[in-house]
């Protein structure tokens, strides 16, 4: 056996939970991503998804994708930077600077890759990124990649936040890069706050409006249009995969940066550019978005009847701001028993263990979607609370 495959044999903790029958990663659904999917044959209530519009299988995006494929084909066949560029690209581009109150945009591959191509790019050896302890891990990627000095600060926490800022007060950048909507936790960063230390500091601030874009602001339109600060931030960055319901991301900002972004980004210079389907459903969704305002009505009212039931109940929910409600268990295997007791019981949720939050705060992941009924609100909650005391899991409601 090669040193390498020594090495990796090493990892056992998915076999463990395996051997359990409790492993719940990787599960196949065999229909469309909608409030019901089908896994072996059977339906399930689906609050795992990031589909918070519910416009994966909405008809306009589907046949904008076939249209795409008629006339271009299925992919470009080359990166952004040399023979993959479409005038739908640009299309796209020049509508999401639009939407999000910009100058101009770029599209990456995903979101994952506007985040390791932006943040490693804009900053060098001198400067300094400071980052919400709980940003997602492509900030964090993005960010080892650069070679500037990095801080995280504590979650939400302007004291602490303003304490990184005075002691790199000579870095001659400050990228303050920040979650609109945290991805586990579903509160919302705070950043008017964020803004008056960034002016104080002259620091500069990018906003993650992956989980935001198609939740907060006028339309949907994210974090910084919710707060009324879209000018206060210098780079918007938004995926597709959630609420426009397909695959990519982008970065938006001044016509400069987004110029220096277009010949320095490695990950968009040295990715192939996302495949006509793709672009086409976006501009559809964007456009779904904004002649039905009543998705982004109907999202927020799901969400606070969920909030209300979980509440009412006792469950722990956290300070969630939003869609996405993590309800507490404070057990790893008592997550997994859950978890798969529940996909048992016809309702799909997301459980989120150590290492990736502590052990003392592991979680299910439980999102709404636009589409979404109370009826269904209602099974799943009732589920939830009926395997609670089945596992004898304590809620440890907040007072």
């Amino acid at each position: 056996m090669k040193a390498l495959q020594k090495k990796l044999l090493k990892f056992e903790a998915a076999n463990d939970v395996r051997k359990a029958g409790l492993y719940p990663y990787f599960r196949p659904i065999e229909s469309d991503q909608d409030t019901v999917v089908y896994m072996d044959g059977k339906p399930v209530l689906m609050f795992g998804s990031n589909s918070y519009l519910g416009l994966t299988n909405h008809p306009k995006l589907k046949e904008a994708s076939k249209k795409a494929i008629d006339k271009y084909g299925s992919g470009c066949a080359g990166s952004r930077f040399l023979n993959g560029t479409l005038d739908l690209h640009l299309e796209l581009e020049e509508k999401l600077a639009r939407f999000v109150g910009k100058a101009g945009a770029i599209v990456f591959s995903t979101g994952y890759q506007v985040n390791l191509g932006v943040i490693s790019s804009v900053v060098g050896r001198q400067d300094c990124i400071l980052m919400d302890e709980y940003d997602h891990a492509c900030i964090i990627d993005g960010a080892r990649l650069s070679f500037a000095q990095t801080k995280k600060y504590k979650h939400n926490n302007l004291e602490d936040l303003e304490k990184k800022l005075i002691h790199h007060k000579d870095a001659p950048v400050k990228l303050i890069v920040v979650d609109g909507i945290f991805s586990m936790e579903g509160d919302i960063c705070d950043l008017p706050g964020i803004v008056q230390l960034a002016k104080k500091y002259n620091a500069d601030i990018m906003v993650d409006d992956a989980h935001s874009l198609g939740v907060l602001g006028n339309m949907g339109k994210g974090t910084s249009d919710h707060f009324g600060l879209t000018d206060e931030v210098s780079l918007i960055m938004g995926t597709f995969s959630k609420s426009l319901a397909s695959i990519g991301g982008f970065i938006a900002s001044d016509l400069d940066t987004i110029d220096f972004l277009k010949h320095h980004a490695r990950s968009l210079i040295f990715s192939a550019s996302i495949a006509p389907a793709n672009a086409a459903s976006v501009l559809a969704a964007l456009d779904l978005m904004q002649s039905e305002p009543e998705r982004i009505q109907k999202l927020w009212d799901n969400t606070h009847y969920a909030m209300e039931q979980f509440r009412a109940r006792g469950f722990d929910i956290g300070h969630t701001q939003s869609p996405i409600l993590p309800v507490y268990i404070r057990d790893d295997m008592k997550t997994f028993k859950l978890t798969a007791m529940l996909q048992e019981d016809g309702v799909f949720v997301n459980p989120v263990v150590s290492p990736a939050v502590p052990p003392d705060s592991t979680l299910i992941r439980y999102s709404l979607m636009a589409t979404h009924t109370t009826d269904q609100i209602d099974i799943s909650i009732d589920k939830i609370d009926r395997i609670f005391k089945i596992l004898d899991i304590p809620k440890l409601a907040q007072s």
